[in-house]
C-alpha cells in the first residue's frame, strides 16, 4: 500500500479520528486495505488543498462528492446560527446572493445560516459544504435535498468515512476547515457562545480577514457579532462593503 492507501484505511478503522489516525501512521501499523466507498483525497496528494496545509492539524483524508474541481477556485466562508431570526435570514441572504458571484461559498450545511447559504449558491453560483459525519448519513433531515443537488452539481467534503455517524464532538473539529478553505470568513449570526465563534477563532489563527454583520443593542441573537465588530471585525452596513470584498488575485 502507498501512504495515501493507508491512511484510507486508517480512517475507515479509526472512524476518521485524527489522533488516531497520526498514531496509527507515525507506528507504521499493519492493517489490511480497506474497501473504500468513496472517492477522496489525502495530505499526500498533489491536488490536497494549499489552504488546509496551513492548519495546526490539517485533514489526513477528505471524502468527497461531487466537482472536487471547486476547491482550485476562490473560495469565501459564510456561517452563522442554526436559529436565525428575520434579520439573521435577511443578511445572509444578502452575503451569499452578492458573494456568489465572485466565489464559491463554503458553508456546514446545517440548519439556519448554512442552509440558506448552500441554498442560494443553486442559483447561479456553487458551494462546498464540509459536514461532520459520513456521507452514508444526511444530517440535519431537513437538508437531504442539498445532499443530493450538491453531490450532482457542487461540492461535500467529510474527514469521515462513509460508515461514522453523527457525533457533536465532530461538529467544533470540522470548523476549522471551515475556517481555512475561505481567503475571509463572513459571520452573519452569532451569540456571545457558540460553535460560530469556534470557527471565528480558527480563522482568527490563519489570519483570515472577519466580516459581520451589526446587530441592535442588546439583541442576542447578533451578540457575538457585536463583540466581533468591537474586537475590530469589518462592519457590513452597505451593500459597498460586500462588493468591495474580491479574490485575493484581484486586487490591487
Amino acid at each position: 500500500m502507498d501512504k495515501r492507501e493507508m491512511i484510507a484505511a486508517y480512517a475507515y478503522r479509526y472512524d476518521g479520528s485524527w489522533q488516531k489516525i497520526a498514531r496509527a501512521f507515525a507506528e507504521k501499523e499493519v492493517i489490511s486495505p480497506y474497501p473504500v466507498r468513496e472517492n477522496y483525497i489525502t495530505y499526500f496528494d498533489d491536488n490536497y488543498p494549499v489552504q488546509l496545509r496551513a492548519l495546526r492539524f490539517p485533514p489526513w483524508i477528505l471524502f468527497y462528492q461531487g466537482n472536487i474541481s471547486l476547491l482550485k477556485q476562490p473560495m469565501i466562508t459564510i456561517v452563522g446560527s442554526r436559529e436565525l431570526d428575520g434579520y439573521g435570514e435577511k443578511v445572509t441572504m444578502l452575503a451569499a446572493n452578492e458573494m456568489k458571484k465572485r466565489f464559491v461559498l463554503v458553508s456546514g450545511l446545517a440548519k439556519g445560516a448554512d442552509r440558506i447559504v448552500h441554498e442560494c449558491a443553486l442559483e447561479d453560483g456553487h458551494s462546498i459544504g464540509v459536514i461532520g459525519s459520513g456521507f452514508s448519513v444526511r444530517y440535519p433531515a431537513c437538508n437531504r435535498y442539498l445532499y443530493d443537488t450538491m453531490t450532482r452539481r457542487d461540492l461535500i467534503l467529510s474527514e469521515y468515512p462513509f460508515h461514522t455517524g453523527v457525533r457533536k464532538e465532530h461538529f467544533p473539529w470540522r470548523n476549522r476547515i471551515l475556517a481555512a478553505l475561505g481567503e475571509s470568513l463572513i459571520v452573519t449570526a452569532a451569540k456571545e457562545k457558540s460553535g460560530t465563534m469556534i470557527t471565528v477563532n480558527e480563522a482568527l489563527s490563519l489570519s483570515r480577514d472577519i466580516y459581520t454583520f451589526p446587530y441592535p443593542y442588546a439583541d442576542e441573537a447578533g451578540s457575538g457579532c457585536n463583540h466581533l465588530i468591537a474586537d475590530g471585525a469589518g462592519i457590513i452596513y452597505s451593500l459597498q462593503q460586500l462588493e468591495e470584498i474580491v479574490p485575493e488575485n484581484l486586487n490591487c
